[in-house]
């Protein structure tokens, strides 16, 4: 097994080489633009995509009817909305579309299309996607019609239609956020015709109910996308996926670089290589890396101490799906975990205390950033520096450990697996350094580490099955709630999934939806991290600058048009770059 995977990187090498060389000898127009990751993609589809694998590919696939200005993530412009206007207090929005605009296809971008879009991102809502909070605004739920009997066919028509040439969105309630979520790109609009053609959902009332929350993810639109973005599919398989500029493209600022092909490389060595031999033009690489073995080569260009917008941690799920395979004998008798092993408040204090923060912010991090206490970033309003954040204790640790379980768990000990991304560096030195500290304490202590597909792990139907995983949230929109309500609510992403429920929290962030006070949210925000620092639902993953290599015969990337709520590769799309 290890030959052929190895003979898999091989071959992916020379053919990255002959595209480089391809690409040198073509030059100007015709340049390649060569990523390499270790995460595979998940899908295409913009209706279902909620992972920045996926998203790196579709934002420069399609577009959204409003994007962010420059590096600013507070402020939106039009993108294929030329304008727009407010009314009925907030509870109206109608915007004008662009003329002139063509899908991949070769097909108008219409009213129809961007009415399609949003009917089905409702209609469908599945757990992979980030509709809930587009149904939140619009249909005054997260849930789809499966779960919600409330939601029908008339609220949907009703809270997006056409006007003539014109999109109006009726919501509930104001939404001071509405703007800003229209940006995410799971909001890309579609191609309404071509989607109908190749058996997506044709969009009539007769069918919708077909439709609810269907997964999509490896649907018609994922094989066949069609977009307005300046790229668009070539081709597609296991390993890579090759994209070309859109002839069509309506923007004044057309794509330089012809060509854009994404590797899967899952091997952190194999991509450095590729990247030194100027063979990729980014890679992904934790910053350890990047420090000891590219900084200061020849070629080689960093752009770090970036502005922080993510969350991470590493989940306890409270109800382990029986027969995952991640609990061994599924008993506290030190060969496994009964299913809600983490139900015990004093399991989960003894992992949070057990993890290193400051020495894997050292190992890590090389000493850049700071521990969090609480799963929002704190570049964010809301954020509360005045707390404490949960320290490295050992013996705090084995007093919780020993308290767990009316003292079942120190007594007769316990053996987990917990998994993390394979090839994910940064990941795996976290749960080995937990694991050390962990079976320190106690010889009964057991903890396997296991690495698994990106698609395994963050997929809804497997998600039950995981015992700790790392939990990581980019911002779909730049308000504190789209990080708060998705750790912390009942309601919210993962706190549903690691079957954590706090009635207190629940109530403390539905009064902080519900209000324009800044003070007052902010005051709530504070509540809601103490408690849950107190609960010991995550184990915080401390704050990191952001840094990544390049090659630096790519231009277009800085500090100035970076923005860290799009283009998880460069900071930018791929359309303002240009290569030497």
């Amino acid at each position: 097994m290890k030959n052929k995977t190895l003979s898999a990187v091989a071959l992916a090498t020379l053919t990255l080489t002959l595209a480089a060389c391809n690409n040198k000898q073509a030059g100007g127009a015709d340049s390649t633009l060569v990523i390499q990751q270790s995460a595979d993609i998940l899908t295409l589809d913009p209706g279902t995509t909620y992972d920045t694998s996926s998203g790196q590919i579709v934002e420069n696939m399609y577009e959204t009817l409003v994007g962010y200005k420059g590096s600013d993530i507070t402020k939106v412009e039009p993108v294929l909305a030329t304008e727009w206007q407010e009314g009925q207090d907030g509870k109206e929005y109608r915007f004008t579309l662009r003329d002139g605009v063509k899908f991949h296809t070769g097909n108008d971008l219409t009213c129809a299309d961007a009415e399609y879009t949003f009917r089905r991102n409702l209609v469908t809502n599945t757990a992979d996607s980030g509709n809930w909070f587009l149904s939140e605004s619009l249909l005054g739920t997260a849930s789809n019609a499966k779960d919600d009997t409330s939601i029908t066919w008339a609220k949907i028509s009703s809270a997006v239609r056409c006007d003539g040439d014109t999109l109006v969105f009726t919501l509930p309630a104001v939404d001071p956020a509405f703007l800003t979520k229209l940006a995410y790109i799971g909001q890309g609009i579609v191609d309404s015709k071509h989607a109908k053609e190749i058996g997506e959902w044709d969009g009539t009332e007769a069918t919708w109910n077909d439709w609810v929350g269907k997964d999509i993810l490896g649907g018609e639109l994922n094989k066949q996308p069609s977009g307005t973005g300046a790229y668009k599919l070539v081709n597609r398989d296991a390993n890579a996926i090759s994209l070309t500029a859109f002839d069509g493209y309506w923007g004044d600022d057309k794509p330089q670089i012809k060509n854009v092909i994404l590797q899967k490389v899952p091997e952190e060595a194999a991509r450095v290589q590729a990247f030194l031999k100027g063979d990729a033009d980014f890679i992904e690489v934790p910053r350890a890396i990047i420090s000891t073995q590219l900084q200061g080569k020849p070629g080689v260009a960093v752009l770090d101490d970036l502005t922080n917008t993510t969350a991470a941690g590493f989940s306890m799920n409270q109800k382990i799906e029986a027969g995952s395979g991640m609990i061994g004998s599924g008993k506290l008798d030190g060969k496994g975990v009964p299913t809600d092993f983490f139900k015990d408040a004093d399991v989960r204090r003894g992992f949070v205390a057990s993890f290193d923060v400051p020495t894997y912010i050292e190992q890590v991090q090389e000493g850049k950033g700071a521990a969090r206490n609480f799963l929002l970033p704190d570049s964010f309003p809301g954020y509360d520096s005045n707390l404490e954040a949960a320290t490295f204790d050992p013996e705090l640790a084995k007093a919780a450990f020993q308290r767990a379980w009316g003292g079942q768990v120190w007594q007769n000990g316990f053996t987990i697996n917990v998994s993390y991304r394979a090839g994910a560096q940064t990941q795996q030195t976290a749960m080995e350094l937990l694991k050390k500290n962990i079976e320190a304490l106690n010889p009964k202590f057991k903890v396997n580490i296991v690495g698994k597909e990106w698609s395994e792990l963050i997929s809804s139907k497997n998600v039950p099955k995981e015992a700790m995983v790392m939990t990581a949230w980019a911002p779909d929109y730049a308000d504190p709630d789209n990080f708060v309500s998705t750790f912390y609510s009942s309601t919210g992403y993962y706190a549903p999934r690691i079957n954590a429920q706090d009635a207190q929290i629940d109530g403390w962030i539905k009064e902080a939806r519900g209000t324009t006070d800044t003070a007052r949210r902010d005051e709530l925000y504070a509540q809601i991290a103490k408690r849950a620092l107190d609960e010991a639902y995550y184990i915080i993953m401390p704050a990191q600058p952001g840094v990544f290599p390049y090659r630096d015969t790519i231009k277009g990337v800085s500090a100035d048009t970076f923005n860290p709520m799009i283009a998880f590769t460069s900071g930018t799309y791929w359309k303002n770059l240009s290569k030497e």
